[in-house]
């Protein structure tokens, strides 16, 4: 894939460049996972505030239009870009699928949207985003995308 190839090397680049001997313990494809999903996390943070604080939709709603969006996106850039995967999506979308719900409920609806009766929902969103970050990582690179092998994940 040549566009994932150009990324890999740019993340490689990038973990090759960290100071304090970060570079030996940070994976590029936790340094693209993290440029990835911060765009995608911009997305969905768009979304929430465009339709709950412009359209007033209701909360939940808004949550969900924004992740939904934003994983669909999360999903295809980081299996392009970021894992390089070429495994079928057919066995993979399902174990996605699952990681999202797990996410959705646990991260989102669970502590987004609990946070959000106590401080401002932007806020409270950024607090999950922060806590599914660690997990949709974890779960992407060993779960998703386990045909990865360290060797394509840009090591």
């Amino acid at each position: 894939m040549p566009g994932g190839d150009v990324f890999a090397r740019a993340m490689a680049r990038i973990v090759e460049s960290l100071p304090f001997g970060l570079n030996r313990v940070v994976a590029p494809s936790l340094v693209g996972f993290a440029l990835l999903n911060g765009l995608t996390f911009t997305i969905d943070i768009g979304l929430l505030t465009t339709f709950h604080g412009g359209l007033h939709w209701p909360l939940p709603v808004s949550i969900t239009v924004g992740y939904v969006t934003a994983f669909g996106l999360s999903y295809l850039l980081n299996r392009r870009f970021n894992f390089r995967s070429f495994a079928p999506v057919g066995g993979q979308l399902p174990v996605y699928v699952g990681v999202v719900l797990v996410n959705y409920l646990v991260w989102i609806l669970g502590v987004g949207d609990g946070l959000a009766h106590v401080v401002d929902y932007r806020l409270a969103r950024v607090a999950a985003g922060l806590c599914e970050a660690v997990y949709l990582y974890v779960a992407l690179r060993w779960l998703v995308f386990r045909d990865a092998a360290p060797s394509r994940v840009a090591r």
